[in-house]
């Protein structure tokens, strides 16, 4: 009947034609995205600190009662 790289073109073309209004504001959206990502990825390797050690985040455990056990550490 149909093989897959006919169906993926039926469809590539479907989505073309009902989205083509919509389009334009998903590139759009797309290039905000991987400006962020890249800000933050290079944010994040300026961050201070020893190269390839993880990065510890302080907190607190919320909502646990004194009767439950205490998971093990790995």
């Amino acid at each position: 009947m149909f093989g897959l790289s006919e169906l993926a073109l039926i469809l590539l073309v479907v989505v073309v034609v009902l989205g083509v209004k919509k389009l334009p504001e998903l590139t759009r959206s797309a290039g905000k995205a991987a400006r962020i990502f890249k800000s933050e990825a290079k944010a994040l390797k300026g961050e201070g600190g020893a190269e390839g050690s993880p990065r510890t985040v302080p907190g607190s455990v919320v909502g646990r009662q004194d009767d439950d056990p205490v998971p093990p550490r790995p």
